[in-house]
């Protein structure tokens, strides 16, 4: 199985989080092969000055090329809130897996539609980065549970 995560963020090696992901991208190992893409364009810098619905707009332009060949899940803090089994069950069956984190202002509509499914972390606010963090926890938590792994007990 192969899960890539892609994050509109910044590319950075932050002290606090980096540390984290490269632990999680490490125990992952066993049961997929798990892939970061941080993407950030001019045009997103861009059109983080000029509005909210151009910003949204900036992110799908960079992001919808990754929507091929791929069961497509975007994270979006008004859709459904899953428990761990749930969440596993978004591997079951699948060759490869797409998350999409959107930016600042997250993912338009027209974006989130063109996803296979739309999921929520929560109705809380968190960073881009600790979300990426939280995500690749449950994505750990997630096959564990498909592979009968302790973990998640």
């Amino acid at each position: 199985m192969k899960i890539n995560i892609y994050i509109i963020e910044k590319k950075s090696k932050d002290k606090l989080y980096a540390p984290l992901i490269e632990h999680y991208l490490k125990i992952l190992k066993p049961f997929a092969k798990v892939e970061v893409f941080e993407i950030y364009t001019k045009d997103i810098n861009r059109a983080h000055d000029i509005s909210t619905e151009a910003s949204q707009k900036s992110y799908t332009l960079a992001l919808e090329a990754y929507l091929k060949g791929a069961y497509n899940i975007s994270l979006n803090p008004d859709s459904k809130q899953l428990d761990s089994y749930e969440f596993s069950n978004l591997f079951k069956d699948r060759g490869v897996v797409n998350f999409f984190i959107g930016g600042a202002y997250g993912l338009e509509s027209h974006f989130l539609n063109k996803c296979n499914s739309a999921i929520s972390l929560g109705k809380i606010t968190m960073s881009h980065k600790l979300a990426k963090v939280v995500l690749m926890e449950q994505i750990f938590r997630g096959l564990t549970i498909l592979n009968n792994h302790p973990y998640h007990k």
